[in-house]
């Protein structure tokens, strides 16, 4: 199994990095997780629309699902008859964007999937397991098993004690790190790379990739912050970045 970084920025994209994406591939299936802002391009620079197995969405903030819309034209209007493409996000999340285009015509491009965070199901060889975390939004972050590994998966979440149970013993957990040091308190919902550091520890999580990083952030300070209690490797979300995985 292995992780390719297709963005790593939160709110929106900088000039040369679309914002937090996600292709996990294992065995031929390919999974695309959180397709945000400008996440597209450097998909499509990899692989077809039409190769692209299921799409899992975390919540209905652009930054993580707006080009899921352009995936969905990119695989119809190209070719009809290609399947339906599996679509798992919240009950009632996605209704505004898959709205946006003339009726009728990107309905036989997906089929969806609508759960509530706390459900668990499969997704092809990946088993899910999903967690109500807190945001502006309904956010489930998921833990996604197979062949003995465990990709755990933030979306965007505030402080919460689940964040535990969700990185435990994960490898990678792979989470939103919007500010280095602390959330500003009049933001809230939302986490820091050193609190990602303190929840990974405890977690015993056996290695972390940081993302939605705020457009601008040092990386260098981001991964410095989750060292001050995490001693485990840590790494940024940079676009090409392939994180190989046993199993």
């Amino acid at each position: 199994m292995h992780v390719v970084v297709l963005g790593g920025r939160g709110a929106w994209p900088s000039a040369g990095q679309g914002c937090a994406g996600l292709l996990v591939e294992y065995r031929g299936f390919r999974l695309l997780i959180d397709p945000g802002y400008a996440t597209l391009q450097p998909l499509l620079a990899r692989l077809p629309a039409s190769a692209v197995d299921a799409v899992y969405v975390s919540h209905d903030h652009p930054d993580h699902c707006a080009d899921l819309q352009p995936l969905l034209r990119a695989r119809v209007l190209r070719d009809r008859s290609v399947p339906a493409l599996p679509v798992y996000a919240p009950t009632g999340s996605l209704g505004p964007l898959l709205a946006i285009d003339e009726p009728g015509l990107l309905d036989a491009a997906y089929h969806l999937h609508g759960f509530n965070p706390g459900d668990a199901f499969d997704i092809g060889p990946f088993a899910v397991r999903t967690w109500s975390l807190p945001h502006w939004v309904p956010n489930a972050g998921a833990r996604f098993s197979v062949a003995g590994t465990t990709l755990a998966y933030t979306g965007d979440t505030g402080p919460s004690p689940t964040l535990v149970e969700l990185a435990r013993d994960a490898d990678p957990l792979i989470a939103d790190a919007t500010y280095v040091d602390e959330v500003p308190a009049h933001v809230g919902f939302l986490s820091s790379a050193a609190e990602v550091g303190r929840y990974a520890r405890t977690a015993r999580a056996g290695a972390v990739l940081l993302t939605h990083l705020w457009p601008g952030t040092d990386p260098e300070a981001a991964i410095a912050a989750t060292r001050q209690a995490y001693a485990g490797p840590v790494s940024v979300a940079r676009p090409g970045v392939v994180v190989d995985l046993p199993g």
